[in-house]
């Protein structure tokens, strides 16, 4: 009896620890249950995905999300949606806001506005001053800090 999954994708080109191939992904419960030839396999739903890639999500370890302080140019939830739509699963914001990200506060702020907002992993940069630089080995263990 051949196994069935919710999704398949099939034909698609995946790009992973085990090189380049063509190969078919089988997906149950939100996850990837395996990866191979799954030409015997069913599904609730398949997508052709020949001529395509596929390759796991990408960290964007520099976004520019500009929360707070200059939420015009982008906020956490927008800049965050149009990176997972874009393949990312996770970010770490740089400190460039205005306030600038600097310190045990500022860091927790961010975290406070991100947590339910964003739609991807994240962390914070901290950025590094004069003033802060000897508190740079505390303030990367912070919760949210990227390091």
């Amino acid at each position: 009896m051949a196994t069935t999954y919710d999704l398949i994708l099939t034909g698609g080109t995946v790009v992973n620890h085990d090189g380049e191939g063509r190969r078919d992904i089988g997906i149950s419960g939100g996850r990837i249950a395996v990866i191979g030839d799954l030409g015997q396999a069913s599904a609730g739903e398949t997508v052709d995905c020949r001529g395509l890639h596929i390759l796991p999500g990408v960290i964007d370890s520099q976004v520019h999300f500009r929360e707070p302080g200059l939420e015009h140019k982008e906020d956490l939830e927008t800049g965050s949606r149009a990176a997972v739509l874009g393949g990312v699963t996770a970010v770490f914001e740089m400190p460039n806001t205005s306030p600038l990200t600097t310190s045990e506060a500022a860091l927790a702020d961010k975290v406070r506005r991100a947590t339910g907002r964003m739609h991807c992993d994240f962390a914070f940069w901290v950025g590094g001053t004069r003033e802060n630089a000897k508190d740079a080995g505390e303030l990367e263990r912070l919760p949210g800090a990227a390091g």
